[in-house]
């Protein structure tokens, strides 16, 4: 893993959008189609913006969610809301490239495993993401990847339904899609990361996030987060 510490979270944003368009842009190059994945949240709208910016075939890219709550459609807390209203509604995205994780369904087994099914028609079989944006919570999750959740376990799918966390249950991407993409950028800024940006910097099993593989990873901070980590 690489780790990028920038002066501000504009300039870490920045960057890591950039690491993600180049990704983009080298996939439809040499495939003609570009697969991504993100993460949802208020943190990485900024990057989200920066990533809208550039110069990207974006009739070529399809997106992913990395993970979503199990809500209804337009609720704030699902991450797809912030997606579709930067990346689509705001953006250059065609609303058609955005596939929501189909969190409404009754049988949620099944709808992961058609969202599975889903990424393996774009993404072909095994999945490959071109790239993956991941965020890091404060717990040492990434995607809803939490401690002590029976997800953490599973090696023979690439989405999973999680138990309950804070409220909700989710799905989310597993190991296995995470450690098989192209590109992961890790994006966390703010003082309240830094204890577990230097966990996931030195690779830490003990969090879900350090487990994830590192080989073609970023890890991109600002200052406040990655405060002593230094860069290279």
């Amino acid at each position: 893993m690489r780790v990028e510490v920038l002066a501000t979270p504009e300039l870490a944003a920045q960057r890591a959008a950039q690491h993600l368009a180049d990704a983009l842009r080298a996939a439809i190059r040499e495939r003609g189609r570009a697969c991504l994945a993100l993460s949802g949240g208020s943190s990485p709208v900024p990057m989200f913006r920066a990533l809208a910016r550039q110069a990207i075939d974006w009739s070529a890219v399809h997106v992913f969610q990395v993970d979503e709550r199990v809500v209804r459609r337009g609720d704030a807390s699902r991450n797809l809301t912030t997606i579709e209203a930067e990346m689509v509604h705001a953006g250059p995205l065609p609303a058609g490239h955005l596939h929501a994780m189909p969190v409404e369904a009754a049988d949620l087994a099944a709808a992961a495993g058609a969202y599975g099914s889903l990424l393996a028609d774009l993404a072909g079989t095994p999945v490959t993401l071109d790239a993956v944006h991941l965020g890091l919570g404060s717990d040492g999750h990434t995607a809803s990847l939490f401690p002590g959740d029976p997800a953490l376990a599973v090696t023979d799918r690439t989405v999973a339904v999680t138990g309950l966390h804070a409220g909700f249950r989710r799905l989310t991407l597993t190991y296995p899609a995470l450690d098989a993409a192209r590109l992961v950028v890790w994006f966390a800024v703010g003082a309240g990361k830094q204890g577990v940006v230097k966990r996931l910097a030195v690779r830490d099993p003990g969090i879900p996030a350090g487990r994830v593989a590192g080989a073609r990873a970023f890890l991109v901070v600002d200052d406040a987060a990655g405060c002593n980590l230094g860069s290279g």
